[in-house]
C-alpha cells in the first residue's frame, strides 16, 4: 500500500498556493444583504422597526419608484451621536446586545445589527440624525459601503435616513425585482403590519408624491379600520384573554366578514408580526360550523409573553418564530376565539349601542332559572374560561386537531391542466381533435334536460352525456380570456350609470396593476381620486348589475392565486375572471341557453376539463346503461 502514495517533491509544494481566504467587507456586506434585503419591502420593514425601536411618536414613509429609486423614513425618535451614526452601518453593530442572555429577552423589533449595513452594501444611502442635546446634527453619505462624506449639519430631533437607488451596484439582483405595482404591493404590506401593531404611534406613507395612508394615533380598533377598510367599523369583535402565561388581545372579524382567500389574518408575538400556520389553524379551529370551509376568518390578534418562552432568531426576516410550548399556545389561542365567539352569539351588538328592542327579549327579561344556572356550570365552555390562569383547564377534546393541523394547509393535490403546453407531435393533436369532433358529433338535436339546475343531460349516439353547466361555461370562459389578452379584445359594454368603486390602499395597487389587462379584456375603469375608481364600462356577454361587487370577488379570487407561482399575472387574471363570471351551478337555464353552452364547449380547443383541472361532462355508453339494468 506504501507503493500507492503520491510523493509531492519539496519543490513542488512550494508552488501550491492556499486557496481559503477571508472575503473583503463590501462582498460580504453583500452576501449578508441577499438574506436581509430582498426587495425595496425589506428595507422598508427593517427602517420602520428602526423608528419604532428609537422612540418616535411620528413615523413618515416616503416611497419613489416602487423603491427602486427611493426609500426614505423621518421619524421624530432620539436620533444617534456623531459616532452611533456612523457605526450603526458596520456589520453586527448593535445596542440591543451586550451578553448573551439579553439575547433571550429581546423585546424590540431589530436587535442583529445587520440591517442598515446590508443597506448599505447595495445601496446608496445618506442619513440626518440629531439627539435633542446635541447642538448640530449628522450628516453621513454612503455608497457600496463605503462613507463618501460625513459633516455636521442643521436638522431637526430624530433621523431621516435615505435609501437610494437599490441594487444599482447588483444589477442582476435588480433585475429579479417584480413590476412597480408588485414591489408597491409588497412595500404596503409591510408598512400595514408595523402601523397595525403600534396604533399610538403616527405613520403616513407617500408614494410618487402622493399619500397613500395618514394614520392618526388611536385605539388599535381605530387603527384597523383604518388600515383595513370601513367595512369592518361595524364588523369586529373584541378578543382578551389575560392569564400567568400569555396575555391575547385584538379583534376578530364576525363570521360574515370570511372570505375565499387569506388576507386580513395578522398574528403578533411582544408586537412583532409572525407567520404560523400552525395559530391561523387554531383560530380556524375555533369558527368551525360558524363558516364556510373553504373560507379564512379576519383578525387581528396579538400575543404578549416572556421573551424567554419565544425564538425570534430562527429566519432573517423574524417572521417565522418558535414557541418553548406551542401546544398552550395554541389552546390559549383557540380559547380566546371561542370566548369571544361566544360573546357575539349572546349580544351581536357588543362594542356598540345596545337595541332597546334587545330588553325585551326572553333571554333577558325572564330569570336564570337554577336549572339552566347548573347547566351551563357545568359546560366545558364555562369550566374553561372561569378557572383562568391555569393552562392544565383548557379542555382536552379536541387534541386530534393539534395533531392533524398541517392537514387543514395542505392544498388538494388536483391534476392541473396547462393549457399552453404544446402536444407532442402532430399525430396527438390530430387525435385529440378527432375525439373532440366525434363527441360534437354524437350529440343528438333532442331537448336538453337539467338536472339539479346543475347538470345538463344530453342524448347522444353511444348513450348519454352530463355536463357540468358552472365548469363548462367556466372553460368556455377561458378560452375566450385566453384569446382576448393575446390581442383580440373583447367588446365593452358602456355603462349607461357609470358606478364608482372605493378600495382599501393594498386592493388599490393591485387594481391599478391590473387596468391594462382588464381593459383588453372588456373593462374599462379609470382612477378617480385617491382610492376610488369609475367603472365605465364591462364585457358586453357580461349580465349588467352590481358592477362593483363584481369587480371586488375579481380581487378577492386573483389574490387567491397569488401564492401559486408557476402561474403569470394574465394567468392569474384570466383564470379569475372565467371562475367570476361563469353561469353557477343552481341556476336554471333554458332550452336555448343549455344548447349555446353545449355548442360554445365543443368548439373549445380543449373541452373535457377547466383551467384547474376539474372534469367538464362524463360519457356514460349505451351497454353501460343496459348493464345497470340487467340486459
Amino acid at each position: 500500500m506504501k507503493n500507492c502514495n503520491f510523493a509531492v517533491s519539496k519543490k513542488e509544494k512550494e508552488y501550491v498556493p492556499d486557496i481559503i481566504q477571508l472575503l473583503p467587507d463590501h462582498i460580504a456586506n453583500q452576501i449578508a444583504a441577499g438574506e436581509v434585503i430582498q426587495r425595496p419591502a425589506s428595507a422598508v420593514k427593517e427602517l420602520l422597526e428602526n423608528a419604532v425601536d428609537a422612540g418616535a411618536t411620528e413615523i413618515q414613509l416616503i416611497i419613489n419608484d416602487a423603491g427602486k429609486q427611493l426609500v426614505q423614513v423621518i421619524d421624530n425618535g432620539i436620533g444617534m451621536s456623531e459616532t452611533d451614526a456612523r457605526m450603526a452601518f458596520e456589520r453586527h453593530a448593535t445596542s440591543k446586545i451586550r451578553q448573551i442572555e439579553d439575547l433571550f429577552h429581546i423585546k424590540t423589533m431589530g436587535f442583529r445589527g445587520e440591517a442598515l449595513a446590508s443597506i448599505a452594501a447595495v445601496a446608496q444611502v445618506e442619513i440626518k440624525t440629531k439627539r435633542a442635546e446635541d447642538a448640530a446634527g449628522t450628516f453621513i453619505e454612503i455608497e457600496n459601503s463605503v462613507v463618501t462624506k460625513q459633516e455636521p449639519v442643521a436638522t431637526v430631533n430624530g433621523t431621516s435616513i435615505a435609501m437610494k437607488n437599490l441594487f444599482f451596484n447588483v444589477p442582476a439582483r435588480r433585475n429579479f425585482l417584480k413590476s412597480n405595482a408588485a414591489e408597491m404591493r409588497h412595500i404596503v404590506d409591510e408598512f400595514i403590519r408595523v402601523s397595525m401593531a403600534y396604533p399610538d404611534i403616527f405613520f403616513s406613507l407617500t408614494a410618487n408624491g402622493q399619500q397613500m395612508f395618514h394614520l392618526e394615533r388611536g385605539t388599535l380598533k381605530q387603527r384597523i379600520v383604518q388600515l383595513l377598510g370601513s367595512q369592518y367599523n361595524s364588523k369586529l369583535v373584541s378578543a382578551e384573554e389575560q392569564t400567568d402565561y400569555m396575555n391575547i388581545y385584538g379583534f376578530i372579524g364576525k363570521p360574515e366578514t370570511a372570505k375565499k382567500t387569506r388576507g386580513d389574518q395578522y398574528f403578533f408575538v411582544n408586537k412583532r408580526f409572525i407567520k404560523s400556520a400552525y395559530l391561523n389553524h387554531a383560530v380556524a379551529s375555533a369558527f368551525q360550523e360558524m363558516i364556510p370551509a373553504d373560507s379564512f376568518p379576519a383578525y387581528v390578534l396579538f400575543i404578549d409573553l416572556d421573551p424567554a418562552q419565544v425564538d425570534i432568531n430562527v429566519h432573517p426576516t423574524k417572521q417565522e418564530i418558535k414557541f418553548e410550548d406551542e401546544k398552550i399556545v395554541y389552546a390559549f389561542v383557540q380559547s380566546a376565539i371561542k370566548h369571544a365567539l361566544a360573546q357575539f352569539s349572546i349580544t351581536p351588538t357588543l362594542d356598540f349601542d345596545l337595541d332597546p328592542n334587545i330588553q325585551r327579549l326572553d333571554a333577558v327579561s325572564k330569570p336564570f332559572t337554577e336549572e339552566q344556572k347548573s347547566m351551563a356550570s357545568a359546560s366545558s365552555l364555562y369550566q374553561t374560561f372561569t378557572q383562568k390562569h391555569a393552562a392544565h383547564k383548557i379542555d382536552p377534546t379536541n387534541k386530534s386537531e393539534l395533531k392533524h393541523w398541517r392537514e387543514f394547509y395542505e392544498t388538494d393535490q388536483k391534476p392541473v391542466v396547462d393549457d399552453r403546453l404544446a402536444l407532442t407531435g402532430q399525430q396527438s393533436i390530430d387525435s385529440q381533435q378527432s375525439a373532440i369532433n366525434d363527441q360534437r358529433s354524437t350529440i343528438s338535436e333532442s331537448d336538453f334536460t337539467q338536472l339539479h339546475n346543475t347538470y345538463i343531460l344530453a342524448s347522444t349516439n353511444k348513450g348519454m352525456m352530463i355536463i357540468h353547466q358552472q365548469n363548462a361555461h367556466e372553460r368556455v370562459l377561458y378560452e375566450r380570456y385566453v384569446a382576448a389578452v393575446e390581442g383580440k379584445a373583447v367588446a365593452t359594454q358602456r355603462s349607461l350609470f357609470p358606478s364608482s368603486l372605493q378600495l382599501s390602499p393594498q386592493d388599490t395597487v393591485l387594481l391599478n396593476d391590473l387596468l391594462p389587462e382588464l381593459h383588453q379584456l372588456g373593462y374599462h375603469i379609470e382612477p378617480f381620486g385617491k382610492d376610488t375608481f369609475v367603472i365605465q364600462g364591462t364585457p358586453a356577454d357580461v349580465e349588467q348589475g352590481n358592477e362593483s361587487m363584481a369587480i371586488e370577488l375579481l380581487l378577492e379570487q386573483f389574490k387567491h392565486y397569488t401564492s401559486d407561482l408557476k402561474f403569470s399575472k394574465r394567468e392569474k387574471l384570466v383564470r379569475s375572471l372565467a371562475k367570476q363570471h361563469c353561469i353557477k351551478a343552481g341556476r336554471s337555464l333554458t332550452q336555448k341557453e343549455m344548447k349555446q353552452l353545449v355548442e360554445d364547449l365543443f368548439n373549445c380547443s380543449q373541452p373535457n376539463a377547466t383551467s384547474n383541472g376539474f372534469p367538464v361532462y362524463m360519457e356514460i355508453k349505451k351497454d353501460e346503461l343496459e348493464k345497470m339494468f340487467g340486459r
